[in-house]
């Protein structure tokens, strides 16, 4: 089966999001003072730490931590969006640091995809293990400004090889032109391996369907967008704004 075009579906998307979800948003905001006191965390055994508990959902995102912790944090995120690094360069060792490792809470990495190179950095980050996951996920977030300056340099030529032919050979002109596979090496993936990631035409289907449930029924415009216990959160684009909607849930 042929992959639909993911670039013309994701535009389709934002047309979408911008006609339907504006008044949707305007009224969605998450009052900690409403909702329901959380149930006290479950202590966690002896010497536990959760920051080493990684799984794979069902809906092919990924889940840190306690899978039973009373507050439930969802991030939405695009590898190529800058306020998406800048968040987690903010927020990533205290969310795991506070909230991660006793077992308080726990994050469930979903991706919002927006563009063709977004799609190939997600297809790499889905090519190891659950366990290996996140630090790969930091990785793309991290080095973001190392790689990301290509997206306006590239020349004519790149730019129609990103876009045109089939799903393997667009991913893979990407991967080579930013120079992902040396990335994936660094975590331990071959190149024969990655190429593998890179052609997975149901798995690129699958991404580019959640972004479109994400639009349509998690009031996601933009990103990184986060939910709390499955209510979605207006305004928490950043850690400052977000992390006291976390401490009025698990203080």
């Amino acid at each position: 089966m042929t992959i639909p075009n993911v670039t013309t579906t994701l535009r389709s998307t934002a047309r979408a999001m911008a006609l339907s979800l504006a008044a949707a948003l305007a009224t969605l905001v998450a009052n900690p003072a409403q909702a329901a006191p959380p149930k006290k965390a479950p202590a966690a055994p002896a010497g536990r730490n959760w920051n080493q508990t990684v799984v794979r959902t069902a809906r092919d995102s990924f889940l840190l931590g306690n899978p039973n912790a009373p507050v439930k944090l969802v991030e939405y995120i695009s590898y190529t969006c800058p306020h998406c690094a800048h968040f987690t360069q903010e927020a990533d060792a205290q969310l795991r640091l506070g909230f991660i490792a006793p077992g308080k809470g726990s994050i469930e990495v979903r991706n919002f995809v927006r563009d063709p190179i977004d799609l190939t950095v997600a297809l790499l980050t889905h090519c190891v293990p659950p366990a290996q996951f996140w630090q790969t996920h930091l990785m793309f977030l991290t080095r973001q400004d190392d790689w990301i300056g290509l997206e306006m340099t590239a020349s004519p030529a790149q730019r129609q090889r990103w876009i045109t032919g089939p799903l393997a050979s667009r991913t893979r002109a990407i991967a080579s032109d930013f120079k992902f596979y040396d990335m994936m090496a660094s975590r331990g993936v071959s190149r024969t391996a990655a190429d593998r990631c890179l052609a997975d035409e149901g798995l690129a289907n699958r991404l580019a369907a959640g972004t479109k449930d994400a639009a349509e029924k998690d009031y996601v415009e933009g990103t990184p967008a986060f939910m709390i216990n499955g209510l979605p959160l207006a305004g928490t684009a950043s850690w400052a704004a977000l992390k006291p909607q976390l401490e009025a849930r698990i203080n």
